[in-house]
């Protein structure tokens, strides 16, 4: 009976069965879709959901870029010159809404049984920074938009808390980052941001971007965004207290330490940036892999080391 009723491949382990169990029970006439659902598992049929694994075509070049990140990032390591690893956190509703995942407790939270916006106090964008050198993160919490200058706002506050006291001496900083998003390797505003800080700060940036489809092997998202989940999961966010007091909360067995803070500032989105100001950028993109690789130097005249 299941032969005509069975698609995908015949000589492989992906086959499925087109109908239901109690239609087969049905057809059958004796038995419960249950004992059904018994035998299919028999014939090693389960239930299973889509699994996402394919990244689309790989890039030529994607070996070859996580080659050099890992030369630039190793070189930087053994100097004791600054590295850090960005990348903006799913945005949370703060209100009394669903936190996926399960926590130990006698009782549970009762919270709404739709996660309308309008129910909500506001929407928190964290945006992070971990440093693997020192294996410390320090998260910005916005309730504004995720742009390019939330983005460099909260590097520079980084900087200004923790990066210049650790790594004061240096002049140079690496970036790790996605090649999407406020932080991507096309964007224009992201560039012109850096290249402010640069001025600010004296440092000569260098900017290393991971390819399309590869954000996972950013290490804030396994080394800092990862452990903030485990942390607060299962536990709803009702305010902004409660969002920052389990970020600052976040440990992990390797001696992971968080900051954060609340960045109050109100971001435009869609800020264009021209031609003209492009060609102020004292932009170098790198030989290998030019696209995802560039250095922004300070265009006031400063020493480096």
């Amino acid at each position: 009976m299941i032969e005509p009723e069975a698609g995908g491949d015949p000589e492989g382990k992906r086959k499925f069965v087109r109908l239901s169990l109690r239609r087969l029970a049905r057809q059958l006439k004796t038995i419960c879709h249950a004992t059904v659902g018994r035998l299919l598992r028999q014939l090693k049929f389960s239930l299973k959901t889509n699994v996402k694994r394919l990244t689309g075509p790989p890039h030529p070049d994607r070996d070859r870029q996580f080659r050099w990140i890992g030369k630039l990032r190793g070189r930087f390591l053994r100097a004791g010159a600054p590295v850090i690893s960005t990348d903006t956190k799913n945005s949370v509703l703060i209100g009394n809404f669903k936190n996926p995942g399960v926590r130990w407790c006698r009782q549970a939270d009762v919270v709404n049984a739709h996660d309308f916006p309008g129910d909500a106090q506001c929407r928190a964008v964290p945006y992070g920074i971990y440093d693997p050198g020192r294996n410390r993160g320090h998260v910005c919490v916005s309730t504004s938009k995720d742009t390019s200058e939330l983005a460099v706002n909260s590097i520079r506050d980084w900087w200004r808390r923790h990066g210049r006291r650790a790594y004061g001496s240096w002049k140079r900083l690496l970036i790790l980052a996605d090649s999407g998003g406020s932080n991507g390797c096309r964007v224009r505003l992201w560039k012109r941001e850096l290249q402010r800080f640069a001025d600010e700060t004296g440092l000569t940036i260098t900017v290393a971007h991971y390819p399309r489809g590869a954000s996972k092997w950013n290490p804030v998202e396994h080394r800092l965004f990862g452990p903030i989940s485990q942390n607060w999961k299962g536990c709803p966010l009702r305010s902004l207290g409660t969002l920052l007091g389990y970020i600052r909360g976040t440990t992990t067995e390797t001696g992971l330490k968080v900051t954060a803070c609340l960045d109050h500032r109100k971001y435009r989105q869609k800020i264009k940036v021209s031609n003209a100001e492009m060609r102020q950028l004292n932009l170098r993109h790198h030989r290998v892999c030019p696209l995802w690789n560039y250095t922004i130097s300070p265009r006031s005249k400063s020493g480096s080391n």
